[in-house]
């Protein structure tokens, strides 16, 4: 502990691996190490495939190349820590590195949510005006997107980090999961944390929440535009190159709105319905996505053939 004054400060907290099942933990690393295999090598591949395909150098697939790295950035933040428990109960995370890891898995996040709103403005374009795609959504544009994307998810959180710096802490220094989350850290504070709480829902309503009230007003336009198709056919073509996005939405916003209300009203629930949920919302979408867009992008599985075939 450092003492000054009346201010303490933990030097280190504990992390949890899956409660009540710490004798499991070898085993149950398998299935861990499998997503994170799937997770790595998936969006390396897409990132692989895109570079060195011509033909996908378009908006929708630079969008997809941001979403896989941001994917990437999430997988790499939390295996660290969540393996070195599993496999050497690994538990002691220094209060710096445990503040700087979860800044980087918020930006993560929040960059992931802009990046998926940004996915569902190409389709819009795309759908109610595709003569105007290329000339609307230029190289230069995307780039100018990605980049205020970042600095939207870095300039919001900084304050994060400071705030937790100058609460005092109890003695309890268990967190409830295998990485740093704001809300467990928070919450391990004997002082008046208002201001984090107030100053956490602001973030995340006006960013995340924002981001899915805009993806959703985008599905209404799309439908509103499909709906005024010629064809039948038509219409199920336009909304078939939608199903990856809303797909990788589905999978990204649920456990994460799931994660957030159980941190703020889910004092009673049990410890392994909140981790399990932690788990799913950061390790389960970076191991999807690749899946669900090589499954229904043709595009992107012709070139992964045809790179197969080079190969062999």
């Amino acid at each position: 502990w450092e003492f000054n004054g009346s201010f303490h400060q933990p030097s280190a907290f504990l992390m949890m691996g899956i409660p009540g099942l710490e004798a499991l933990h070898h085993w149950i690393s398998i299935p861990f190490c499998a997503l994170y295999f799937i997770a790595l090598s998936g969006n390396c591949m897409i990132l692989f495939i895109i570079k060195k395909t011509q033909s996908l150098h378009e908006p929708m697939y630079y969008f997809l190349s941001m979403l896989a790295l941001t994917d990437l950035g999430l997988v790499l933040c939390t295996l660290p820590t969540t393996l070195g428990i599993f496999w050497f109960n690994m538990r002691r995370i220094g209060f710096d590195a445990c503040l700087t890891q979860m800044y980087f898995i918020h930006i993560l996040s929040f960059i992931e949510s802009s990046v998926l709103l940004a996915m569902a403005f190409d389709r819009f374009i795309a759908i109610s005006h595709p003569l105007r795609h290329s000339s609307i959504l230029t190289k230069t544009t995307v780039i100018k997107i990605g980049l205020a994307i970042i600095l939207r998810g870095m300039v919001s959180l900084l304050p994060i980090p400071f705030l937790l710096k100058r609460l005092t802490y109890c003695e309890k220094t268990e967190l409830s999961h295998s990485f740093c989350f704001h809300p467990d850290i928070m919450n391990l504070a004997c002082a008046d944390i208002k201001v984090n709480v107030f100053y956490g829902m602001i973030i995340l309503l006006s960013t995340v929440g924002m981001d899915f009230i805009f993806i959703v007003l985008s599905y209404i336009l799309i439908i509103k535009t499909v709906v005024g198709l010629a064809t039948k056919e038509e219409c199920l073509k336009a909304l078939n190159t939608c199903v990856s996005h809303i797909c990788a939405v589905l999978v990204f916003f649920i456990p994460m709105i799931g994660l957030s209300m159980i941190h703020r009203f889910g004092k009673n629930i049990p410890p392994l319905v909140n981790t399990l949920v932690a788990y799913t919302y950061l390790i389960i979408p970076p191991a999807l996505n690749p899946i669900i867009y090589s499954i229904k992008s043709s595009h992107i599985r012709e070139a992964l053939l045809r790179a197969l075939r080079r190969k062999n």
